[in-house]
């Protein structure tokens, strides 16, 4: 019984520690450690004694455990498999599927089929598979952008699961580039997915953003964000940047090369070390990064069609706990170091 117990045991804890599957090693070798215990040529065993049973039993237990594990991976595969992939589409056309899906974009004047068009040919990088990156990730396959980067060294874990929207209790403990990948093919098999398992450092950072029309950040990591920065306006490229707290979030887009002023115009000085806390040291109301991160996917759709009027040259500040939205102009500094021309941050009347 106490056997039966034990392996009862390091489900439970499983469960809530987030292993995923990984409790099953320790439920191996549970049954190892049983199996040892009840060994023929034992006299006697304390152990077995207290956790009771035969060595014949715990032997078929095993055998039989073994058969369902094999039987529940088989299957596992076999409804994981990838489907074909869609037949081509003629060169520049939208597949029928394609044009039914997109139906309520192309009858927004401001979209229209040119804007579709568009967003198809997009390449789209998002740096953050995490709470912010989720939505994004989620929204920017929804709408047809044709090519999706995610960047991300991250693995899945239980504690994610709360706001992390992409991924799934089932793809605990895998990289979370490839559950973000899973996820949005599902949504949208006509669309190309590239996972990159790593984090963005100096070493590839220059080359992998310019392969992109358009970068999303997501981080709550400081270096990282500065260094997306400072790429991006060395490269011209349009940076939509999302950060939150807490209850608090805020975003923008920031395209130098347009004559707006980048990240850095902004924050000239990294905050000291534990200033500013990250989700997992202060905590984030669940909700929060699905708001800003959807805004985030808005702004890239804005920006990739020319629908509308985009966060470029203001700062978007959204409190949830008191639902106050403020939005501020801001202006490129002189003496940035990443972008180096145009005025001093000039703070404008809020926008209704």
């Amino acid at each position: 019984m106490i056997g039966i117990l034990g392996f009862i045991a390091l489900y439970a804890l499983g469960r809530w520690r987030g292993w995923g599957r990984r409790w099953l090693y320790a439920a191996g070798f549970w049954w190892l450690l049983l199996m040892v215990a009840h060994l023929p040529m034992q006299v006697e065993n304390p152990l077995a004694r207290f956790a009771g049973g035969t060595f014949e039993a715990w032997l078929v237990f095993g055998l039989l455990a073994a058969l369902v594990l094999a039987y529940r991976t088989a299957l596992r595969r076999l409804r994981g498999a990838k489907p074909a992939d869609p037949a081509p589409a003629p060169s520049g056309a939208f597949r029928p599927a394609e044009l039914d899906r997109y139906a309520r974009h192309i009858l927004l004047r401001e979209i229209g089929g040119p804007g579709q068009r568009r967003l198809k040919d997009a390449k789209v990088l998002v740096v953050g598979a995490g709470g912010l990156g989720s939505p994004a990730l989620m929204y920017l396959a929804a709408a047809g952008v044709g090519t999706i980067g995610v960047i991300d060294d991250d693995m899945v874990e239980g504690s994610n699961l709360q706001r992390q929207i992409i991924h799934a209790d089932g793809r605990i403990g895998i990289p979370k580039v490839f559950s973000a990948e899973v996820a949005m093919k599902a949504i949208n098999p006509f669309i190309e997915i590239r996972p990159y398992k790593r984090r963005l450092d100096d070493g590839i950072a220059r080359d992998l953003i310019a392969d992109y029309d358009l970068i999303l950040d997501g981080t709550d990591n400081f270096d990282t964000r500065y260094l997306v920065n400072r790429i991006c306006a060395e490269l011209g490229k349009p940076l939509i940047a999302g950060a939150i707290t807490q209850w608090e979030g805020q975003l923008s887009l920031w395209h130098p090369a347009a004559g707006g002023p980048c990240y850095e115009c902004v924050f000239p000085t990294r905050p000291a070390a534990g200033l500013v806390p990250t989700c997992a040291e202060a905590g984030v109301a669940a909700p929060l990064p699905g708001v800003i991160g959807s805004m985030m996917a808005m702004e890239a759709v804005k920006h990739l069609t020319g629908a509308g009027e985009t966060l470029a040259g203001r700062l978007m500040i959204h409190d949830a706990l008191y639902a106050e939205t403020r939005v501020i102009g801001v202006k490129r500094r002189a003496a940035c170091p990443a972008c180096g021309a145009g005025s001093e941050p000039v703070a404008e009347a809020p926008s209704p």
